[in-house]
């Protein structure tokens, strides 16, 4: 029952890990450079009586990816769960065509694509021997409206929307699908807080979308043996 999170050690991904321990799931939580963050993630779940290992990774390096996916292995087991959360933005203005530069676009896409799809490949046959197998993958409404915070950002969310379709069907029955927040307050914000909770207050439900939210919402698919290929909005009306 081993669950991965991408950048599971702050934000949304954070929440998403102490929510998978919480259900009873040895989890491994990878980062980059947030080591503190996934050290500290690691000991809220062992302080609650649960398993968790810390794995560092560059997500968009292949072999990082395969060697973090056998120290899982090593450690907790075979990855059932998969939820891959690391992600990447660089703001700039949308009509700012010149700004988005092939470097800005090469991040975009390596981070917010290629990642997801290195990671689950190199988890693929552990989650196709699963008794039930599941990849949630975190996207953005960014990548549904072709807003948000830069024009790469946006194309890279909805490339991963993409992902998420093909991939259901190309693991099945392994099921893949895709959690799509809306603005939520986590370190992007960083002091900018006051005008994410004037932009969110403009939401249909008038309340802050947290990464706890989130998180119900990646249990929920996890959890869900009749879903797949699809892609659930979590923005409080955002976009509606």
């Amino acid at each position: 029952m081993t669950a991965l999170v991408t950048g599971g050690g702050t934000g949304i991904g954070r929440a998403c890990s102490l929510a998978l321990a919480r259900t009873g799931r040895p989890v491994a939580i990878s980062y980059r450079r947030s080591s503190d963050d996934a050290q500290s993630a690691v000991a809220e779940i062992a302080s609650a009586g649960g398993r968790a290992v810390a794995v560092h990774a560059d997500v968009t390096d292949d072999a990082s990816v395969r060697a973090m996916a056998a120290s899982v292995r090593e450690q907790l087991g075979p990855v059932e769960v998969l939820v891959n959360n690391a992600g990447a933005t660089v703001p700039l203005p949308l009509e700012d065509l010149d700004g988005a530069t092939d470097d800005v676009w090469r991040q975009m896409l390596a981070v917010n694509l290629m990642a997801p799809w290195y990671v689950t490949r190199a988890v693929a046959d552990d989650l196709r021997g699963a008794d039930d197998g599941a990849v949630v993958n975190i996207g953005s409404i960014a990548g549904l409206t072709g807003t948000g915070s830069s024009l790469p950002y946006a194309v890279s969310k909805s490339a991963l929307h993409g992902l998420t379709r093909s991939l259901a069907r190309a693991l099945a029955p392994v099921r893949v699908n895709e959690v799509a927040p809306g603005l939520v307050l986590t370190r992007w914000w960083a002091g900018q807080e006051d005008r994410g909770r004037e932009l969110s207050s403009a939401a249909l439900l008038d309340r802050e979308t947290t990464p706890d939210d989130v998180a119900r919402a990646v249990l929920g698919l996890v959890e869900n043996p009749a879903v797949t290929g699809q892609t659930v909005v979590v923005d409080g009306g955002q976009t509606l």
